[in-house]
């Protein structure tokens, strides 16, 4: 794995952990064109530590990011990398410039002058703001997003004539961005329609800039570019819940885009009649097209997830299939999360350089990012107490090392009940048993499953441990 790769998998798994702290809108506008530039080794007070250098887009970007986040940024790399983390900021003009010679690390204060533009316009040039990198041949599909993916496909097709508005809701991370840029992509690459995609934040932002600059130039501008499109997409409009001036604006917009039969595709975390904070009058509007929910994914579509995640990277075969398992078991109902696993198991294999990548191995590389989803109050869980207080020993005693006949076989039974009556997988039901490895929790299952055949004794065991679970 080269230096820039490696590099990469440590950005992407950064972004990842990024998504829990701050918003969803907040990564897009700050952090979606940044990247690391490089990586050094240095010291501090005879401790070594990592000298990470953040390439990001513009000055401005780069003073914001600096001003906001530098203690986040240092925190969420020190867990990747495991040692302390300063954090220094470089521009495209400054790498051209300095001809590898070390950047210097910018203050807030230390501004580089901006000639104004003497229009709106020069300021706000028009981009679709698309990224190529979402599209429905990477999508993947289960029963949960299926409909949301087809009537997708339905609106790239046919934009302006089919689903209009097309509104699409779901909890954070499952896939509505996806399907927003995945739309606006195919009809860029099969049409000359002109897309817009956009945050609601960042419709907010450019609606508070003209009403600051009270100029007629930038008003204009405005328009032409929210309403001199063919597609417009605004994400996470619940955003919108708290800026009464924008809604009017977006209003206006919307009907006018509308009465043009232009398309016009809105996502949110909840649905349009639970917008409580967005004017009625808009709410309707919402709800003149068609309206779909992503639900959260199934343990199948996970583990597809994770598979389709791994395709093509180079220590993808070191993987063992049930570290997929494990992941997909103990993963959050969150597609981020998921795929942010994913790529913390290999920034950890980077740095660790393993032969394979096995259950233990996983393990110990997600044991922080995945620890609360290790449910305590699980059927799992509550199967073991009732199965210790049967047996008359303790929890402790079923997740132990210990093997004597008294303990041993009440783990057992307590093992096949866990697999016979819930639906985890085999490598989540020995992470709760102790860690214990894949053929154990078969074999335990197997042998269980035999005596019950002869034993009537057993079964009652059975029955009445499943009784008084509870």
């Amino acid at each position: 794995m080269d230096l820039n790769e490696e590099n990469t998998i440590i950005w992407e798994n950064f972004i990842n952990l990024l998504k829990s702290k701050i918003a969803m809108v907040s990564v897009n506008s700050w952090f979606k064109n940044c990247k690391i530039y490089k990586i050094e080794d240095s010291s501090e007070n005879n401790k070594p530590i990592k000298i990470i250098t953040i390439e990001s887009s513009s000055n401005f970007i780069r003073n914001e990011i600096k001003k906001r986040y530098t203690d986040t940024i240092e925190e969420l790399m020190e867990s990747i990398l495991g040692k302390p983390c300063n954090i220094k900021f470089i521009i495209p003009e400054e790498k051209e410039n300095t001809n590898n010679t070390e950047v210097k690390n910018l203050t807030t204060e230390t501004v580089i002058p901006v000639e104004k533009s003497s229009t709106y316009e020069q300021n706000y040039s028009f981009s679709s703001n698309l990224l190529s990198k979402y599209s429905f041949d990477n999508f993947v599909i289960g029963d949960s997003n299926r409909l949301a993916c087809s009537a997708s496909k339905s609106v790239s097709e046919q934009p302006g004539k089919l689903y209009n508005p097309f509104f699409i809701h779901g909890k954070s991370g499952l896939g509505k961005t996806h399907l927003m840029h995945a739309i606006g992509n195919y009809i860029e690459n099969t049409s000359n329609l002109k897309v817009l995609y956009v945050t609601s934040e960042q419709f907010i932002t450019d609606f508070t800039s003209i009403n600051m600059k009270k100029d007629a130039d930038y008003t204009e501008a405005f328009k032409a570019k929210y309403r001199n499109i063919d597609v417009l997409m605004i994400d996470d409009i619940q955003f919108l819940g708290n800026a009464e001036k924008t809604q009017q604006e977006f209003f206006h917009t919307f009907n006018n885009l509308y009465d043009m039969n232009k398309q016009i595709i809105i996502s949110s975390d909840r649905s349009p009649d639970d917008l409580k904070l967005l004017e009625e009058r808009l709410r309707t509007r919402f709800s003149w097209g068609l309206t779909v929910n992503i639900y959260p994914p199934d343990i199948e579509l996970k583990k597809r997830i994770i598979k389709n995640k791994m395709s093509g990277h180079a220590v993808a075969k070191l993987v063992d299939e049930e570290v997929i398992d494990y992941i997909a078991s103990n993963s959050e109902n969150d597609v981020r999360h998921i795929e942010g696993a994913v790529t913390r198991l290999y920034a950890y294999a980077a740095i660790m350089g393993p032969h394979k990548i096995d259950l233990q191995f996983a393990n110990e590389a997600l044991k922080d990012y995945i620890k609360n989803s290790i449910y305590m109050d699980s059927n799992i869980s509550k199967i073991q107490k009732a199965v210790a207080d049967y047996y008359k020993i303790t929890v402790e005693d079923l997740k132990s090392k210990k093997r004597s006949a008294n303990i041993n076989y009440p783990r057992q039974v307590a093992i096949y009940l866990c697999r016979n009556y819930t639906d985890e997988s085999f490598p989540k039901i020995g992470l709760e048993f102790g860690n214990r490895n894949h053929s154990t929790i078969i074999h335990a299952c197997d042998k269980i499953k035999e005596d019950l055949k002869e034993n009537q004794t057993l079964r009652e065991i059975i029955k009445q441990i499943k009784n008084n679970i509870s």
